[in-house]
Formats: structure tokens, C-alpha cells, sequence
């Protein structure tokens, strides 16, 4: 057991193994607590740190398995944390987070097609002038995830079988099982059928890091990225109470709850994707991003559409008329940008605004 240590402690810098121990630590010592004002600054230390050291691993990993799996792992990670975190703030709170899941899902839409997007291209432009990528990359996932979101976040409005913004339970039984279908048609193509459509544009083929991870270290990257997950998550859940209490002093709406989860939890993303965009990586970058963002509707919506269903819980997923514009122009600027292969510094400022328009109109509507 020592020797094993020792050879870890080789492999990984003490921050990186020590980071992930010192925010569960946190967690434990504030779960089910209501902390002050001291812990929810030490709790708010130990997320970003706790997304850091996520970051660290996931390029561990992604060295060590190759494109674009390594832009799964991060991506599909905190989705499957993300649902599980959605869910129990669904059931313990049923009245006010009926529209929970829909407003987390869109925030995450427009958080990466705008926020991390329009982050990546402005830091990456400023440094290399004209970022290139893959339109046979990028077009097919923006085609999934434009189907996806118009048929879960709009289509509700616009259906006769139940009143308000809601389907039926046929209606949430279908949807919940295409999202399935076609993310895993997408995964296929994206890792199987046509992988090359998705490695860096400059390389053409899969180039491995140099310093290829072991066997052992990557192993043991992904226990510690999952442990730093975990932390990530469960100190997301427990500033939401804050958060939540903070929304309503202010008086602002309900959505911008879902607006804060779905930040705190797209932390370790977004993260990743500046610091691949600043290497001029912006393909590995937008197979993160919206990946992230199709991870998040194809996987939260059916697991909550079957627990609402299984537990007869209320759930609305149309979105107001305000947010279908602000999705409709989102859409239309994010295919502008990945259809011609080349951006600059304008488009990412483009990017920035509606996002900033999208923060602003959520919180003064």
C-alpha cells in the first residue's frame, strides 16, 4: 500500500490528490447544515478548487484515451451528478421546482451556446487572431441539439393534450426515450462511425500527448475526478438554499435559480474549454461545450420525466415567449458561428452579448 502511494504521489502533484479530500472534508462538515457566512465562504473555496483539480484530471484522462473520448468524460461526469442533484432538489421541494429541470436545462443551453462559446472564441481570437475547427464536427451536434431543445423546451407550448406547458405522460414517454435514441446515435458518430470528423482540424488524425498517462494514473485520475465531482455537486446543492433565499429578497424570479445550478455545476466545462481554446484547440473545446450541453438535455430530461411520472410529480418544460426568443436568436448565432470554420474575435463578442442579454432579462424581466 505505501509503494502504491509512493508511486501516485510521483505521478500526481499533492494538490491534486489533496484538493478532492480537503472538499469532501467541506462537504461533510456543512451537509445538511444551515451554513453562515464563514462556510459559505470556505464552501465557496472549496467548488472552485474542487472544479480545478476536476479539470486537471480530465485531461489526465483524455490523454491517456484519446479524442473525442476525452471530451465525454468530463461532459457525461457532471451530467450524470447534475441529474442526480436536479432530482433531489425536485423532491424536496415539489411546489416550487415544477419548472426546475426546464429552466436548468436552458440555462445550460444558453450558458454554453453563449457564455462558454462566447468566452472560448473571444480569449482564443485575442491570442491567435483566427481560430479554425471542423463544420463536420460541430454542424452535427448543433443539428441534435437544436432538435432536442426546440422539442422539450418549446413544443409544450404548442400541444393540446394537457393544459399549460406540460405533455402528457405518452408525450414525456416518447420525448425521454428519442432523447435517448439520438444522443446515442450522435455518441456513436462522434466516437465510431466518423471519429475523425471530430479530432482537431490542423492534425486531420488522432495525435497522442507525448507524455502519455499510464494505466495507473489514469485509473487513479478517475477515481479522483469522480471524487472531485461529487464534492462539486454536493457543495453546489449546498449553497442552493443560500442562492435560493438570496433570489427571493431580491425579488427576482424563480428561474434564476436554475440559472445558478446550472453555472455551478458547468464550472469544470467551462473551465476546460478556455484553457483548450487558449491552446488553439477549439475543436477538443466545442466537443466539450456542446457536448456538455447535450449531455444535459438528453440525460436529465428522461430521468426526470420518468421520476415525475413514476411519483406523479408536476413538471413544466415550455418555455415563456420571452426565453423562446432569446433560444430561437441563440440558435441562429450559434449556427452562423459553426458553419463557416473560422471565427474571430467579433463573433465571441456577438456570443458575450446575447448572453449577457439572456443574465440581465432573467434577472429583470
Amino acid at each position: 500500500m505505501l509503494q502504491l502511494i509512493t508511486r501516485l504521489s510521483r505521478k500526481f502533484q499533492l494538490w491534486s490528490i489533496g484538493a478532492p479530500l480537503a472538499a469532501c472534508g467541506v462537504l461533510a462538515l456543512v451537509w445538511g447544515r444551515s451554513p453562515g457566512w464563514f462556510l459559505l465562504l470556505v464552501s465557496t473555496a472549496a467548488l472552485i478548487a474542487a472544479v480545478l483539480v476536476a479539470v486537471h484530471h480530465a485531461e489526465v484522462i483524455a490523454r491517456r484515451v484519446g479524442e473525442p473520448f476525452g471530451a465525454l468524460v468530463l461532459a457525461l461526469a457532471v451530467t450524470v451528478i447534475e441529474v442526480s442533484l436536479i432530482l433531489s432538489l425536485m423532491l424536496s421541494d415539489v411546489i416550487t421546482s415544477k419548472g426546475l429541470a426546464r429552466d436548468t436545462v436552458f440555462a445550460t443551453v444558453m450558458i454554453v451556446c453563449n457564455g462558454v462559446i462566447g468566452l472560448c472564441l473571444l480569449a482564443g481570437a485575442l491570442k491567435h487572431r483566427v481560430l479554425g475547427f471542423r463544420t463536420e464536427g460541430t454542424t452535427p451536434a448543433l443539428a441534435v441539439l437544436a432538435t432536442l431543445v426546440t422539442t422539450i423546451l418549446v413544443l409544450p407550448d404548442f400541444t393540446f393534450s394537457t393544459e399549460g406547458p406540460t405533455f402528457s405522460s405518452s408525450q414525456l414517454i416518447f420525448a425521454g426515450v428519442v432523447s435517448l435514441l439520438l444522443y446515442g446515435v450522435f455518441i456513436f458518430v462522434q466516437t465510431i462511425r466518423h471519429r475523425d470528423y471530430f479530432l482537431p482540424e490542423a492534425e486531420g488524425v488522432e495525435t497522442r500527448d507525448e507524455r502519455t498517462p499510464s494505466t495507473l494514473a489514469a485509473g487513479s485520475s478517475l477515481l479522483l475526478l469522480i471524487l472531485s465531482l461529487v464534492a462539486v455537486v454536493g457543495l453546489a446543492e449546498s449553497l442552493a438554499p443560500p442562492i435560493e433565499g438570496f433570489v427571493r429578497r431580491a425579488g427576482m424570479p424563480h428561474a434564476v435559480v436554475g440559472i445558478a445550478i446550472a453555472a455551478m455545476v458547468l464550472l469544470p466545462e467551462t473551465t476546460a474549454a478556455i484553457r483548450l481554446a487558449l491552446r488553439n484547440r477549439m475543436q477538443i473545446s466545442f466537443n466539450l461545450s456542446l457536448g456538455s450541453a447535450l449531455a444535459s438535455i438528453c440525460l436529465t430530461i428522461p430521468a426526470v420525466v420518468f421520476t415525475s411520472i413514476f411519483l406523479d410529480l408536476p413538471m413544466h418544460l415550455g418555455l415563456p415567449p420571452k426565453e423562446i426568443t432569446l433560444l430561437a436568436l441563440t440558435l441562429l448565432l450559434t449556427t452562423m458561428t459553426l458553419s463557416g470554420g473560422r471565427a474571430t474575435i467579433l463573433q465571441g463578442s456577438v456570443h458575450l452579448v446575447v448572453f449577457a442579454v439572456f443574465i440581465f432579462t432573467a434577472m429583470v424581466p
